[in-house]
């Protein structure tokens, strides 16, 4: 866990830097089922192609080979180490670019992405509703986002609550934070956000219907995610499963795209110029490192001049 670069008092961020989270949490770690379900949905939700896909918490890349259908793809993540390891597997090819950002300020010009993704991020937010705005930001006019999020008031959760073995509400719209920097939320909290920040919701799925250890040991994960996928429409509208995904369309009012591509998240300016190893704000004058072809908006580089970050 750290504190975003741009300000004190901003959220705190869940830092993955130097994490093998690739070995440690999906492969060989029983999680196969969960691997599969989330992409059966990702085939159902997510547009087949189109000229931009950003990918909010992409980590090392687990969920790429679903782009195919892109022009261009951003792999944005917090950390450089995840996202050098995506960049190491997808080699130079010239339709990926690589962003270390935090989500609250996210480095993009407005009204930029066509479709935007993310999965197995919204979880690890404090301010949930300023993510999802700033998504609203760079998603342009029509365009999509598909989300996932950990919902606070599935089966299980019901089950413990009515029973009285747990202290927590699952009917409270409120978010719960059942481990430091890890939320469960509502689906009507999560709906309200999403109008918030000029989304409409179209389609949703209910996923890992069958997310129980005993069951997952039991019975072959390619058969049980099929018939997950099976499930995942009809369940939908219940709510009742530990993972929701959807798709929301961006309504009219998003800003209309502008020329530029990365813009200053300090400042805001698109006057971005790239140097060498480095892109230059020519407003507040903050330097934004590039290394290893990941642009690295975390910290700027020293700049001489005082900073009211």
């Amino acid at each position: 866990m750290t504190n975003n670069c741009l300000s004190q008092n901003s959220p705190s961020i869940c830092d993955y830097e130097g994490s093998a989270y690739r070995t440690d949490f999906w492969e060989g770690q029983g999680r196969e089922y969960e691997d599969l379900v989330e992409r059966i949905a990702l085939r159902k939700l997510l547009p087949p192609r189109g000229s931009s896909l950003l990918d909010i918490g992409a980590g090392f890349g687990r969920l790429v080979d679903l782009y195919a259908g892109y022009d261009k793809v951003i792999l944005l993540d917090y950390s450089t180490s995840l996202l050098g390891e995506a960049r190491r597997r997808l080699g130079d090819d010239s339709r990926y670019r690589y962003v270390a950002a935090n989500f609250y300020h996210l480095p993009l010009a407005s009204g930029l992405i066509e479709t935007s993704v993310m999965v197995r991020v919204l979880h690890h937010a404090q301010d949930a509703p300023a993510v999802l705005n700033e998504i609203g930001r760079v998603v342009q006019a029509r365009g999509c986002l598909v989300l996932e999020y950990a919902n606070k008031r599935h089966l299980k959760a019901v089950l413990r609550y009515l029973l009285r073995r747990q202290d927590w509400n699952p009917f409270d719209r409120r978010p719960i934070e059942f481990v430091d920097l890890n939320f469960d939320f509502h689906p009507g909290f999560v709906g309200r956000h999403l109008t918030e920040a000029g989304f409409v919701i179209r389609h949703e799925r209910a996923v890992s219907v069958f997310r129980i250890p005993w069951l997952k040991r039991a019975v072959p994960p390619r058969f049980l995610a099929a018939l997950d996928g099976l499930l995942q429409r009809p369940l939908a509208s219940l709510k009742l499963t530990p993972s929701i995904f959807l798709r929301a369309h961006r309504d009219e009012s998003a800003a209309l795209a502008q020329d530029s591509f990365f813009r200053c998240p300090a400042c805001h300016s698109a006057e971005l110029i790239e140097g060498d190893g480095e892109l230059a704000c020519q407003n507040c004058a903050r330097r934004w490192p590039i290394v290893e072809g990941i642009y690295d908006f975390r910290w700027p580089r020293q700049t001489g001049v005082e900073s009211d970050a």
